[in-house]
């Protein structure tokens, strides 16, 4: 008080008296009071909040929400963001109104930044000082320390960031076992963190018998598991990571092969008979083969765990995969390869171009099959070259024509097809395609023994067939709705021709589709070279 008594004597002292001098007193008082409290922190305390935990896909963009309660400005505080025993080594820090990046972690430099909490943040002057985090790597997962300091106060609080990576499409292989058994195993790749898998059927939860988690040289995680089921049923393999879409995939086992199958035990004790005449003839030379494809069948068995010896050979033994999923298919498309046909003089088929129909004389009223589909109305395409990876599409119709309703795709070994009407294309006598059903447009098959039937959910119009003769896989994908419909795995010797089939009495013709130039095949957009519509 005597401050200000002061400032009024220094003033006049019969000047004061007046009524105006009189009026200046409150808005004397009012400007030092606000100079006075300017100067001084907004508050002495407060508490660094946190939200727990955060979850964000690989490669994504998120922020570790991070504010100061009650609200107020951080612009003159220090902020920083380290892991656990990284304090010197921050992933951020803020001090003197400042970003300080001499001893900031390498591995997050050009990535981190301050965040917003939420839509409604103040932002710094809030107190707001979350931590923004660019392209998530697996090595980002763990805890985060939000510490901040002032003259008068420090509080800080622990954030979890968890990664997440979606896997691959899932797939199924069935073996069939005595007792009308079927081994069915799931497996899929390039997960984070471990994923869950479940087995079901139409009615109930079932129960694995092996289950292992494997990690892969990326640092993601692979799952596999088999279970033993009776045929026929429809089993379901679901897998997932907390947070995100579980992948699932289905299949519908068939019963078991009639004794009189090629796969039957006389079919096995023939093989026998062959392979040990073959060993006496071979010798040291067969002894090294085998050697070598027992090493590469133990890389592939080495998904199972806990499983016996007779187990480990059913899961490697040309399993059949199937899966509904979303694909990128340009990874196939760059494979692209325009295959042209060989043995164009088979009576049983018209052939235009690059469209296939069976011939007139051949309809179902002449012909001895019926509307059965045989190798009568059956070709051969070639390939540009005889290995690696190939990839070729083939339209089944469309809304002005129609679509077919029966067909075959795939690819064969064989270098001559047999006429015979009676004769049963399988993957055991070198014939491995996809076909449509007469169970309707829901079901395909596969050429296997026993037979295996994928669910689809609609009928494809383009096909796209993807070879590797390398590696022995043959996948079919649903182009327009870019999905896997099914995979298999075989052992190809000697030379490996595409395979078409166009049926009989269907009005569509199937087509095999050219890219015409570069750009289309880097658009994904398959274009013939017929300009018969």
């Amino acid at each position: 008080m005597r401050y200000f008594t002061r400032i009024l004597r220094t003033m006049g002292g019969k000047t004061m008296n007046r009524p105006g001098c009189v009026l200046m007193w409150p808005s004397l008082m009012a400007a030092v009071f606000i100079s006075v409290c300017a100067a001084a922190p907004v508050s002495e305390s407060f508490v660094v909040m946190v939200k727990p935990v955060v979850s964000v896909q690989r490669g994504h963009a998120t922020t570790l929400p991070c504010w100061l309660n009650p609200s107020q400005s951080a612009e003159g505080v220090e902020v920083r963001w380290y892991r656990s025993n990284g304090f010197h080594s921050p992933v951020m820090l803020y001090r003197a109104k400042k970003f300080e990046n001499a001893s900031q972690e390498a591995s997050y430099a050009g990535r981190v930044s301050f965040g917003s909490k939420d839509t409604a943040s103040g932002g710094l002057m809030a107190g707001d000082v979350s931590l923004k985090l660019v392209d998530v790597t697996l090595k980002d997962a763990g805890e985060y320390i939000c510490y901040v300091s002032s003259d008068r106060n420090h509080d800080s609080a622990t954030v979890r960031l968890d990664v997440t990576q979606t896997g691959t499409p899932l797939l199924l292989s069935a073996v069939w076992k005595e007792d009308n058994l079927v081994n069915v195993s799931c497996e899929s790749g390039g997960w984070h963190p471990a994923p869950s898998l479940h087995w079901s059927d139409q009615k109930q939860n079932l129960t694995h018998k092996s289950l292992k988690h494997s990690e892969e040289s990326t640092g993601l995680l692979s799952v596999h598991s088999w279970l033993l089921v009776s045929s026929p049923s429809v089993v379901s393999c679901s897998v997932g990571v907390p947070g995100e879409e579980t992948k699932e995939a289905n299949i519908l086992l068939d019963n078991t092969p009639q004794p009189n199958s090629r796969s039957s035990v006389a079919g096995w004790v023939l093989f026998a008979l062959l392979l040990i005449a073959l060993l006496a003839v071979l010798g040291a030379l067969y002894y090294k083969k085998r050697v070598k494809r027992a090493k590469s069948k133990g890389e592939r068995a080495q998904h199972s765990e806990g499983d016996d010896g007779e187990n480990q050979r059913l899961l490697s033994n040309e399993p059949i995969r199937e899966a509904i999923q979303p694909t990128d298919l340009s990874i196939f498309q760059k494979h692209y390869v325009n295959v042209t046909l060989i043995e164009t003089e088979n009576k049983s088929l018209t052939i235009k171009n690059l469209k296939l129909r069976d011939a007139p004389v051949h309809s179902p009223v002449h012909s001895p099959e019926g509307h059965k589909v045989t190798c009568r109305t059956a070709i051969r395409g070639k390939l540009e070259k005889s290995s690696g990876q190939h990839y070729w599409e083939v339209s089944l119709g469309n809304e002005k024509a129609g679509f077919k309703q029966s067909w075959w795709l795939g690819v064969t070994s064989t270098t001559e097809i047999p006429q015979d009407v009676d004769f049963s294309p399988t993957a055991s006598n070198g014939y491995w395609f996809l076909s449509s059903s007469p169970e309707g447009a829901g079901c395909l098959h596969f050429s296997t023994e026993p037979k295996v039937s994928l669910l689809v959910s609609s009928r494809p119009q383009t096909v796209g067939v993807y070879l590797d003769e390398d590696s022995g896989e043959l996948s079919f994908y649903d182009v327009e709705q870019r999905s896997l419909i099914g995979s298999l795995t075989a052992t190809f010797t000697g030379e490996v021709f595409p395979f078409f089939n166009p049926g009989m009495g269907d009005t569509a013709p199937m087509e095999i589709l050219h890219h015409s130039t570069e750009q289309d095949q880097s658009n994904g957009m398959g274009k013939s070279v017929d300009t018969d519509k």
